[in-house]
């Protein structure tokens, strides 16, 4: 795949945007779309495929393996092939002292059979266990179920060029090649026994886009195909054929694909999805596709690389993760993320709207290592007692809260929750609340998202804590609300071990609509009930209301957060009649647009003021006072001073004007081009210098970007009071996220 170091230094640099926007989180059933009975080869058919099934959002957890020729010299990664051939590199220094110069021992004689220096046979040849062998896909498929996956299947083909598969497009193939099994037909025929819908990965699209480019050049019309080297149109070509053929032997409930599709012909992505989508109509069931890019992300399913959003986002989401932390393939001395880290970053995704596919990593002989097994079993613990808090769940209006924040793009590492981390799902009835803690809290928790000011729990029946074995509960205690939370009386100590804890919510009818903290919270009934969706700030199409599960013209009751603003239009893009709401509003029917909004905006109120907080440093933005033109933007301990006071003002182009109280100047980028250049203050100009756009990080947190600059507000980190605040290229320091709260 998928991530390597290689890799990593490839995409330097690179800005990877999840199609989704981290503003929206799914929370009603959604509207259903028509999907056509039969799919041409144009965006406006594919794009109506309805992307994400009911099955789908059910299974949650899938599981899949690197596992092929790159496995066999198990160093570095499965980048081997390439890396191999890169001058200098680790793996090219050890394929030099082990097997000899690349040009001499090419990396197909892994395939086909070769000595390596020491005079050991080396070839990518499992055996099964019928046949004297260690490798029997039966068992790891067993091994999956007892996992809790509920989709699982093959890397058919990775980048390097060689099909898992009896290809007619590809001589380099698994059955005339190497070890002489079709290997995913034994995979398909397994997975489909133990009762798991089938997900069949492909990574060709980089095979001729760039894995091969230290390679030599080819004069052997085999090696060329086998190298990526046969030119662009057949190369293109060759991508379609064998997506055709996969489709055609495996039948996949899920077709995965790793990055680079934005680099194949776009006709020939159109070809696939239609002819993918006509096969699934004729088998009768509903598929998903993925991209990481080169879709248009309407018909098909985002997959975040190792990572995942920092807070609920829509459409739903995948995520491929890997058990190592250092590889994707087998390689000696393999390092392992905890049993606790894999499981808390799952139940983290979950609760964002996301499914987890985590990859694991076997040996060329077919064996897989116990130490992952060991982490597999762990996960399914976990599922088999408590799987009723994850499978067939949808996210709630808010994904958790506590001080371990996860997720913020792809390639953010699997991590381990506490004992104050909280994290919730919900039925899909809509009348139980499911709250995970990431540890044991001791004898009481108080879960501050329940807080008297924010949710109404009068409906509220029961809350128990689930117990160690599947469909058991233990009973606790009548729990207190006030304006701090919702405070449950637990056991003195744990009752059993586990990784995390699920306490059970019932309510006597629908889970209460909560008021939100930051952006607003839109529901299709009044009084808050019915489908909700919470939109960040930023602007919605009617696209965007029918991904977040409203769609256009169902909006009948509001809740906008303290200091919000809410713009709904009656036509799509911002046009028609126009409604502004700065405070709940539970029946729209009182202001004639009930059930007329088709896209909306969600903004800072201009006529707030706010205090804008550094999330590191706790310091809040400060203008220094009546101070001249071009002065410092400083930050300062909160004391209610004017100075510290801001209006968050709306202009064209989702952009703000940052205006402070006291001297009434803006903050001002001042052409800064560097990392750590001050940010400063002047009059109001009109500039793109003085204009700032502010994105939803996840929770309450927020980035300031210059228009003119690129770079973030920056508070530099735990400085003293009257320190500069400085701009900086965005990354995920929270030295570059602020807060706003309305006075």
């Amino acid at each position: 795949m998928s991530s390597s170091i290689s890799r990593r230094r490839l995409l330097a640099g690179a800005t990877w945007v999840a199609a989704a926007a981290v503003a929206g989180g799914v929370l009603g059933a959604g509207v259903a779309q028509a999907a056509p009975s039969t799919y041409t080869p144009d965006w406006d058919s594919v794009d109506q495929h309805p992307p994400a099934p009911e099955w789908f959002q059910d299974a949650k957890f899938g599981i899949y393996f690197h596992w092929g020729a790159f496995s066999v010299p198990a160093y570095d990664n499965e980048w081997y092939p390439r890396n191999m051939y890169e001058a200098g590199s680790n793996a090219n220094r050890h394929h030099i002292a082990t097997y000899g110069q690349p040009a001499a021992w090419p990396y197909h004689q892994f395939i086909e059979g070769a000595k390596d220096l020491a005079g050991n046979t080396v070839k990518f040849a499992p055996k099964l266990k019928s046949a004297g062998g260690a490798f029997d896909p039966d068992e790891w498929v067993q091994l999956f179920v007892d996992a809790g996956a509920r989709f699982a299947g093959p890397v058919a083909e990775h980048h390097d060029g060689f099909s898992m598969w009896d290809s007619q497009v590809n001589e380099w193939n698994s059955v005339k090649k190497g070890p002489g099994l079709d290997l995913l037909a034994l995979f398909a025929t397994a997975v489909r026994a133990k009762g798991l819908k089938l997900l069949v990965a492909m990574h060709h699209a980089f095979h001729y886009n760039g894995f091969y480019e230290f390679a030599p050049a080819q004069t052997d019309p085999s090696l060329k195909k086998f190298y990526g080297q046969l030119g662009a149109a057949a190369e293109n070509q060759l991508w379609f054929d064998k997506l055709k053929e996969v489709i055609d032997r495996a039948k996949p409930d899920i077709l995965w694909q790793d990055f680079k599709l934005d680099a194949v012909d776009e006709q020939q992505r159109l070809k696939f999805l239609a002819y993918y989508y006509n096969q699934a109509n004729s088998w009768g069931r509903e598929v998903v596709a993925t991209y990481k890019d080169g879709m248009n992300g309407k018909g098909e399913v985002f997959d975040y690389e190792r990572g995942g959003p920092a807070d609920l986002t829509t459409p739903y989401w995948l995520t491929d993760d890997s058990i190592s932390n250092s590889s994707w393939c087998y390689t000696q001395g393999i390092g392992y993320y905890s049993v606790k880290q894999m499981l808390h970053a799952f139940i983290d995704r979950v609760s964002k709207n996301g499914n987890m596919l985590l990859n694991i990593a076997p040996m060329a002989d077919g064996t897989i290592p116990q130490a992952q097994k060991d982490i597999l079993l762990g996960i399914g613990d976990h599922l088999r007692r408590f799987g009723e808090s994850i499978y067939a769940t949808r996210a709630w209006t808010v994904y958790g809260e506590g001080p371990t924040k996860m997720g913020g793009g792809s390639f953010t590492n699997p991590t381990a929750g506490t004992a104050q981390d909280i994290r919730f799902t919900r039925n899909k009835a809509d009348n139980v609340l499911y709250a995970t803690v990431l540890g044991w809290p001791g004898s009481s928790l108080t879960i501050k998202t329940l807080s008297s000011d924010r949710i109404n729990l009068s409906s509220l029946t029961s809350v128990k804590l689930l117990g160690s074995t599947a469909g058991t509960t233990i009973d606790l205690p009548t729990p207190t609300q006030n304006s701090s939370g919702l405070t449950v009386a637990l056991p003195s100590s744990a009752p059993y071990s586990a990784h995390a804890y699920v306490l059970k919510l019932s309510f006597s009818g629908t889970i209460p609509g909560m008021a939100p903290l930051v952006g607003a919270v839109a529901f299709s009934d009044v009084n808050y009930s019915g489908n909700s969706a919470p939109f960040a700030l930023g602007d919605y199409t009617a696209a965007e209301l029918t991904a977040a599960g409203l769609g256009t013209r169902t909006i009948s009751s509001l809740r906008p957060g303290p200091g919000y603003q809410v713009i709904g239009y009656s036509g799509d893009n911002f046009t028609g009649t126009s409604w502004t709401f700065t405070a709940d509003n539970p029946d729209l029917r009182n202001t004639g647009n009930n059930d007329q909004i088709t896209s909306l905006r969600v903004q800072f109120n201009p006529a707030r003021y706010f205090r804008i907080t550094n999330v590191t440093n706790g310091l809040a933005l400060d203008s220094g006072g009546d101070v001249a033109s071009g002065s410092n933007l400083k930050q300062w301990t909160w004391d209610g001073h004017n100075n510290l006071q801001w209006h968050a003002e709306p202009i064209a182009g989702g952009y703000y004007r940052l205006v402070n109280r006291t001297n009434g100047m803006v903050a001002d980028g001042w052409g800064a081009t560097s990392d750590g250049s001050t940010a400063r203050q002047a009059p109001w100009n009109g500039g793109p210098n003085q204009q700032w756009k502010i994105t939803n990080r996840g929770g309450d947190r927020h980035t300031i970007a210059n228009r003119a600059t690129g770079l973030v507000l920056d508070g530099g980190g735990n400085v003293s009071s009257g320190s500069v605040t400085k701009q900086w290229t965005y990354g995920s320091s929270t030295n570059l996220q602020w807060t706003f709260t309305a006075l």
